[in-house]
């Protein structure tokens, strides 16, 4: 199902929220509460329930469904103190306030390129894969730096259809883009530089594939 709202297009099948046609960088999970909302509207939903719907079985912090709703209001350009789209129902939890109307799976949906996003750190290289990338000293993690300054969980990348967001995830020396320290999640370009505290840098990468493969031809 597709959900059509003021320029916003939220793609179930896709998993993707397009704005006039263009790609909005939104985490999985913060996807997975927009489309919540969006098919209860109007009516509002507990933090309860939401917390159970989007991490079933786990203990989450008491602030994780807060950052999760500032991530979507964020990607939606949405104002928490006058909300267009998403409604802070006071003492119980949040609701999608406005009209959305609801499309069939057609075949006219955009169909974006394909992308390779990938960090780089000296002579290191990871490539980002769907969903979220956590960066930081604990061993398992997606990109491990053993660094100091870094932290264990220090930072979040969260890629959607080839997109790529990062989050400071309240790590002791922070997370830095374009020397500012990061607040809420912001959304990357090509060649930008991501700094963990004061030394580590990362230089985030995206490449077309259907132009790699192309200028790598030899035909």
């Amino acid at each position: 199902m597709r959900y059509a709202f003021g320029d916003f297009v939220l793609d179930g099948d896709t998993r993707l929220l397009l704005q006039a046609g263009r790609e909005v960088p939104l985490g999985p999970k913060a996807f997975e509460l927009l489309e919540l909302l969006i098919r209860s509207r109007p009516r509002a939903l507990s933090r309860t329930r939401l917390k159970a719907a989007l991490w079933p079985a786990t203990h989450v912090g008491p602030t994780s469904l807060h950052v999760l709703v500032s991530q979507l209001r964020a990607a939606l350009g949405d104002d928490a103190q006058e909300p267009r789209w998403v409604r802070t129902v006071h003492g119980f939890g949040y609701a999608f306030r406005e009209e959305a109307s609801e499309q069939g799976s057609g075949e006219d949906r955009p169909s974006p390129s394909r992308r390779r996003l990938r960090l780089s750190l000296d002579d290191r290289e990871w490539t980002l894969q769907e969903g979220e990338n956590i960066v930081g000293r604990e061993p398992g993690v997606a990109i491990r730096i053993e660094s100091g300054g870094v932290s264990r969980h220090h930072a979040r990348i969260a890629v959607s259809g080839g997109r790529a967001t990062v989050e400071d995830l309240g790590s002791k020396n922070g997370t830095w883009l374009a020397e500012e320290r990061l607040s809420a999640p912001r959304a990357l370009r090509d060649g930008d530089v991501i700094r963990l505290g004061r030394r580590t840098k990362l230089v985030f990468r995206q490449d077309d594939e259907d132009a790699t493969e192309s200028e790598g031809s030899t035909d």
